[in-house]
């Protein structure tokens, strides 16, 4: 561990940093005050993350070549900062066609796509009638089995699909299994306060945190791959933050499925509920990133988007990210469209000065590939393939 650069770092705040350093589980508590650090602690918890990443990830920080296909913007909730659902009469709303999936992959294919992300809003089957007449003209019942389907379509041309679809039941998830190396939904926050009138979930009933923790479990039983992480800036407080990020840690202590943890920062959009609400600041994104890393141990995947955070790239290397998430050369970040994603030449560069070498991986972690029954046979030889290039 760095030496501490402040006098004024108190013993008990020092042990707390040696404590997290040597690998000890943290408790809530203890989260809760690394978190609440002062402006004179922040280096020493930064640094202290840091270290923590070097000695178990070494120098390297990863990141995935995706394709983003956005196979649905419709959505049954209605959460107060987002901008990607729309309403079916909407002029803006879309449901991928089969020519278009062809099309996009297609590019994606030229362009070394080696991730076909499938993300969409929750079941709008549920309650848009309109859409469950294009399910039909597409001869399918559900959007699930639509995704299945795209899914099919992605591992046609070579790409490996990881699918973000919302809340999924078990049989859906075991289905997907068949045609997806991982899956992935962010929990977002443990906190039912946030489901409450006047706050972000007020009406996105599939944010009910029960009901994202049962299917968080459920993938873990099956021996999904599985990211999830947290949204930071919605309405929470620090120590829900916390709570989070250990409802999290429990998850994965007990099935050891997260491949990886999300600390994604709320960005206010025009045109929703929340366009004047304030955004998270540069030390409170990294601040939350390191207690993460000390939370979560220095074997956890830990991601913050570049496009999110384009001016604290050096910041958020030096709390403790081992990756940068999915980056595309062919589509936008259709949920924060407003957010281009980093030129990659860019990137690496801030990454050799930082001391980090920027590398390639794919939806699925190395680590998850030979664990038997985590992958199916049918998807190896293709990830093998591709694992193969990134690792060479």
């Amino acid at each position: 561990m760095h030496e501490p650069v402040s006098e004024h770092i108190s013993p008990s705040f020092e042990q707390l940093l040696q404590n997290a350093a040597d690998g000890r589980q943290l408790s809530a508590a203890e989260g809760y005050r690394l978190l609440h650090c002062t402006d004179e602690e922040f280096p020493a918890l930064l640094a202290t993350a840091g270290d923590l990443r070097n000695r178990h990830k070494g120098r390297t920080v990863t990141y995935s070549r995706k394709l983003f296909l956005p196979v649905t913007n419709l959505c049954r909730d209605r959460c107060s900062y987002c901008t990607f659902r729309k309403d079916p009469r909407d002029p803006a709303a879309w449901t991928m066609t089969r020519a278009d999936l062809r099309e996009w992959l297609a590019r994606g294919q030229v362009q070394g796509c080696k991730e076909a992300l499938m993300c969409l809003g929750d079941k709008p089957e549920l309650v848009s009638r309109a859409y469950r007449t294009t399910l039909a003209d597409l001869g399918h019942r559900t959007t699930t089995d639509y995704v299945y389907e795209a899914c099919q379509i992605a591992l046609s041309y070579g790409i490996l699909p990881h699918t973000n679809a919302g809340i999924l039941s078990a049989d859906e998830m075991r289905r997907l299994k068949d045609v997806n190396v991982s899956l992935g939904l962010m929990l977002e926050n443990i906190s039912p306060r946030l489901r409450e009138r006047g706050m972000a979930h007020f009406s996105a009933p599939d944010k009910e945190p029960a009901v994202r923790v049962k299917m968080i479990r459920e993938a873990g039983q099956l021996e999904i791959p599985f990211t999830t992480g947290i949204l930071i800036g919605i309405g929470e407080t620090r120590e829900e933050v916390v709570d989070s990020l250990l409802a999290i840690r429990d998850l994965h202590d007990e099935y050891g499925h997260i491949q990886e943890v999300i600390i994604q920062n709320f960005r206010a959009k025009p045109d929703t509920r929340m366009a004047d609400a304030p955004e998270p600041d540069s030390p409170e994104v990294a601040k939350t990133v390191a207690v993460a890393r000390l939370l979560l141990g220095g074997q956890m995947n830990v991601q913050a988007p570049p496009n999110l955070n384009p001016a604290d790239h050096r910041l958020l290397l030096r709390a403790g990210i081992n990756d940068w998430g999915g980056i595309s050369p062919v589509t936008k970040d259709y949920v924060n469209p407003e957010a281009a994603w980093p030129h990659l030449d860019s990137l690496a560069q801030t990454c050799r000065e930082e001391g980090f070498r920027l590398r390639e991986r794919l939806a699925i972690y190395p680590e998850y590939i030979d664990r038997p029954g985590w992958l199916l046979p049918a998807l190896r030889p293709r990830t093998e393939e591709l694992q193969a290039q990134v690792s060479a």
